[in-house]
């Protein structure tokens, strides 16, 4: 793995975590986003990891990307590394998860919605405040209605409110919010639930639920059955599975 300025790699195993550390907080400026995209791509040729963290170090997940970068001369390059990342995020075929302990604002906010979950501490927070600024944000657009639906999602992107952890969690946009004291310890414990699982499954899980969603559901629901039958009943570890089950014994996963 290279070696980054602004980004730490903690490689685990099953659990490898892409950590932001420019503090204080932890502001996406075009290097930073060069190091996230450069690390992503080297990530995405991990053999073993069965999820991916994104955290961050400090005061904040991330205040968003860097207003300098977005003068007329930098404004095209800064655009370009931060589609990329959503890119690159979109290629993994293992869980993303988003790890917020801090505020998550602006193109930070926008890194983690664009996640497969999200876990918060009580402290954490969430908010779109482009509009302030007389901008929106372009990747929360077309999240957020799929997460959260179209009227909340055009509230709160026309309003530029932060949002506190536990009412994110109302609205269904965080998956789970843990209390600050002990939070990566709750953190380990909810990802120890997916590394428990078969890597190859979890990857066809996942395509099948994000296949789905772009697709009418009948189509969907053919495509789900398809990829079920002549894909995932024909690995090692689903006949393992159901033959753990019957035999009443934990199954020994082969991750293929």
């Amino acid at each position: 793995m290279s070696e980054f300025q602004f980004l730490k790699i903690i490689d685990e195993g099953e659990v490898v975590s892409l950590v932001f550390n420019r503090p204080p907080l932890n502001v996406l400026n075009i290097a930073m986003m060069k190091e996230i995209n450069s690390a992503l791509s080297e990530l995405l040729h991990h053999t073993t990891a069965k999820v991916l963290l994104i955290k961050a170090e400090g005061k904040a997940f991330s205040a968003g990307v860097d207003v300098a970068d977005h003068v007329a001369e930098k404004i095209d390059e800064m655009m370009r590394e931060f589609h990329h990342v959503f890119e690159n995020i979109n290629k993994f075929k293992i869980p993303v998860i988003a790890v917020v302990d801090g505020a998550a604002l602006g193109g930070g906010c926008e890194v983690v919605i664009f996640c497969d979950m999200i876990l918060a501490s009580e402290k954490a927070k969430f908010g779109q405040p482009e509009i302030k600024v007389g901008v929106f944000p372009p990747i929360a657009a077309v999240i957020f209605p799929r997460l959260i639906g179209r009227n909340r999602t055009l509230e709160w992107l026309m309003n530029g409110e932060t949002i506190s952890a536990v009412e994110a969690e109302k609205i269904g946009l965080v998956n789970k919010v843990f209390p600050v004291e002990n939070f990566e310890t709750h953190v380990k414990n909810f990802v120890a639930k997916f590394t428990a699982q078969s890597k190859v499954i979890l990857e066809m899980t996942k395509r099948a639920v994000d296949t789905s969603l772009r697709r009418p559901v009948m189509e969907a629901i053919s495509n789900a059955e398809e990829i079920y039958m002549k894909e995932m009943m024909k690995t090692e570890d689903a006949n393992e599975g159901l033959s753990a089950f019957l035999e009443k014994r934990n199954p020994v996963w082969k991750n293929k």
